[in-house]
């Protein structure tokens, strides 16, 4: 889905003729939101089946981060967001990317944290104000973001902290 959201979110920029118009946003919006939820859904339901598998395990935090981090990269180019925020977002992923493959290889599986999840919620929520772009909603929309900044570092420390042995050599 992430191409094609991306066709419908950059349509103005790929195609100059193309006049901005709100309803490739709305699109846009709708595809992000489909694909969120169909994430989120096939996962319940691989747990509820007890059929989570270890392709289910690497494709669906990826699948969510190439969303995201695709989502945020174009609303850059849109100039909707700063990209420092962009940096500290997708900068925390490739840390705990690499933080988990370093505990995989020692056998360490480490899972999600209410950071985690805090922070993931504020961005979605975030992206999607973003791709919506009302202007009435400009303020809520920077708050949001901060706070899914803010939850990004706070998220990060926390991996960190709570799994410090998983970077000691032993």
């Amino acid at each position: 889905m992430i191409p094609f959201f991306i066709i419908f979110l950059m349509m103005p920029l790929i195609n100059e003729n193309i006049l901005a118009n709100p309803v490739n946003d709305y699109i846009a919006f709708g595809i992000f939101v489909v694909a969120s939820l169909t994430d989120l859904i096939d996962g319940k339901i691989a747990r509820a089946r007890n059929l989570v598998t270890n392709f289910g395990k690497f494709m669906d935090p990826l699948a969510d981060k190439l969303l995201v981090c695709s989502a945020l990269i174009c609303l850059i180019e849109l100039q909707r967001i700063s990209a420092w925020m962009v940096i500290v977002i997708i900068a925390r992923e490739f840390i705990i990317s690499g933080f988990r493959l370093i505990a995989a290889d020692k056998g360490v599986v480490i899972a999600a944290s209410y950071w985690g999840k805090f922070k993931t919620t504020f961005q979605m929520i975030g992206v999607c104000m973003l791709i919506l772009n009302i202007e009435v909603f400009k303020i809520a929309t920077s708050v949001v973001m901060w706070i899914a900044v803010i939850l990004t570092v706070v998220s990060l420390i926390d991996y960190l902290i709570k799994n410090r042995d998983v970077m000691r050599d032993n």
